[in-house]
């Protein structure tokens, strides 16, 4: 990994979906390429000063959006994140409706997901160690109200809460699949955010995901079935609002705060610490050093 300094670090960190390739008002810009232990992030992280608070933003497609869904190194990103200082995600996503409610342009702040995914590594944990985090919250609550106050500052059709279903893409629905998700009482669907969520609480992350609805996926019987068209017509009206959301909402969260995500691991690691490799420990060591010290300096 690479040794990042000082200026590099910061708490808040803002992974950017479709469209979210940068932030305005972002100050005093420095880039950043991190390795880690996974690989390559999706692309260079952006460390500087939104409304007097040090964020670093990473786009999780990569600038140009090179990098299909089913593709993004997310144990890279996230790790990336957290050795940068980072304690606090917030994930912005484009998604597609699954209910009349929520109309393209909306806001949605789910606190609940499916992962319907296929492809993807979903854990930090997978070779020589075992973890079984508590994920029945997979949303920080305390960061979701932040950005929920933010939303209704500049004028969002916001919706707090409902169950975000992730889909392996990067085709988009059938009509009997998109047809079953709304039988099931899920509000959006999207392609990214599943394992992101679950590599965050294992990361010790506060998460939370602002999803901009740009259409009603291919269900709704008056309205065009989904294309890339008609999404980013509204996407582009989606990141502009997006961008006066996150402006709003970085200053209003508290760095240092103490919140139950940052020692999700502390019961969750499950083999006996002699059981570890010396090279497991090192690769994993920015996660779980807390957690290798005992009382009799054995665990």
């Amino acid at each position: 990994m690479k040794n990042t300094t000082t200026a590099d670090q910061a708490a808040i960190g803002i992974l950017g979906g479709s469209g979210l390739y940068d932030i305005d008002g972002l100050e005093r810009v420095r880039e950043v390429r991190v390795r880690t232990p996974f690989g390559t992030p999706s692309d260079a992280v952006f460390i500087g000063w939104l409304g007097g608070i040090r964020v670093a933003f990473l786009s999780r497609h990569g600038r140009g959006h090179r990098i299909n869904p089913s593709s993004i190194n997310y144990r890279a990103n996230l790790y990336a994140l957290k050795s940068l200082g980072v304690t606090q995600v917030i994930s912005v996503s484009a998604v597609g409706s699954m209910k009349e409610s929520i109309r393209p342009g909306d806001v949605v702040l789910p606190d609940q997901f499916i992962d319907l995914t296929k492809r993807r590594v979903s854990t930090f944990f997978d070779e020589g160690i075992v973890a079984h985090v508590g994920f029945g919250e997979p949303v920080c609550s305390s960061v979701a109200e932040v950005l929920e106050q933010a939303g209704r500052s500049v004028g969002a059709r916001l919706h707090r809460g409902g169950t975000y279903v992730c889909m392996e893409g990067p085709q988009f629905s059938t009509k009997a699949e998109s047809r079953l998700y709304r039988q099931w009482g899920v509000d959006v669907i999207g392609m990214t955010n599943m394992p992101e969520a679950k590599l965050a609480r294992e990361a010790e992350l506060c998460y939370a995901t602002v999803a901009l609805a740009t259409d009603y996926d291919c269900w709704h019987d008056t309205e065009e079935a989904v294309t890339v068209e008609a999404i980013l017509a509204t996407l582009h009206k989606n990141v502009a609002l997006a961008k006066q959301l996150l402006k709003a909402a970085v200053p209003k969260l508290a760095p240092g705060r103490s919140c139950a995500c940052h020692q999700a691991l502390r019961n969750a690691i499950v083999t006996a610490p002699d059981r570890i490799s010396t090279t497991t420990k090192k690769r994993l060591r920015l996660l779980i050093a807390p957690y290798m010290q005992t009382r009799k300096g054995r665990r």
